[in-house]
């Protein structure tokens, strides 16, 4: 099932890239007492995420940060994966990407997809949601193939931009 506004987002461990930094933590402690919006790619270094989706939001990042809200990259990729994609975008200190390797807390959001067909495994659907304290506000979600409601601008308009 597919989370929904309203709801809390699972607290499960994941590693966190933080200016070239990799940290073990927790969903609960990431998304604690903050406004937070997390988008989520199928891949790093695939084509509309490293040269759209992810470029978005580092242009954006500080209209993002002038309104109060962190943003955080989910990939179901390995942490030395996030941290090597992180430098060859140049994400800023502040944005930090999520290495959900084993896909748990894509899964228990209920945003997986299955890349078998292109070689690409488990990975997360591409979405942005927008969670105050770990409770989801605002959730946008991308049909198969599309990029048009979970870029930076996109997100930035709908979360008061």
């Amino acid at each position: 099932m597919t989370i929904q506004t309203g709801q809390t987002l699972p607290d499960l461990p994941l590693a966190v890239i933080d200016d070239g930094e990799k940290e073990n933590t927790t969903t609960g402690a990431l998304f604690a007492g903050r406004k937070v919006v997390m988008f989520a790619v199928p891949g790093a270094f695939t084509p509309t995420c490293s040269e759209r989706h992810l470029p978005g939001y580092v242009a954006a990042f500080d209209a993002f940060r002038e309104r109060g809200i962190e943003v955080y990259c989910l990939s179901v990729n390995d942490a030395f994966v996030m941290q090597a994609w992180a430098k060859a975008q140049s994400v800023p200190p502040g944005l930090k990407m999520l290495a959900d390797g084993n896909a748990e807390f894509t899964r228990a959001l209920g945003l997986e997809l299955d890349g078998s067909a292109y070689g690409l495994g488990l990975r997360a659907r591409r979405f942005a949601v927008c969670a105050d304290d770990g409770v989801v506000k605002w959730l946008a979600i991308e049909a198969p193939g599309e990029f048009r409601v979970t870029g930076a601008e996109a997100v930035l308009a709908a979360v008061g931009g």
